[in-house]
């Protein structure tokens, strides 16, 4: 069974069935192999756990507001 894991930032779940479904269709179109072997796995990070060019997310975005 393929897996497609995706990391980012909290969704909704109108944004999750959105992304697991565009996921699905385009690993299918591109693979061949049918839609139900696939899973898709939606890791959510908070931007006080992702670090970017040695700084936390968190803090670059309090920066930006």
């Amino acid at each position: 069974m393929p897996i497609i894991v995706f990391e980012g930032p909290k969704l909704t779940k109108e944004q999750k069935e959105e992304l697991v479904k565009l996921f699905t269709d385009a690993a299918q179109k591109v693979t061949g192999i049918r839609r139900e072997a696939f899973i898709v796995l939606i890791k959510e990070n908070e931007p006080d756990n992702v670090g970017v060019c040695g700084e936390l997310l968190s803090n670059i975005i309090s920066k930006e507001s």
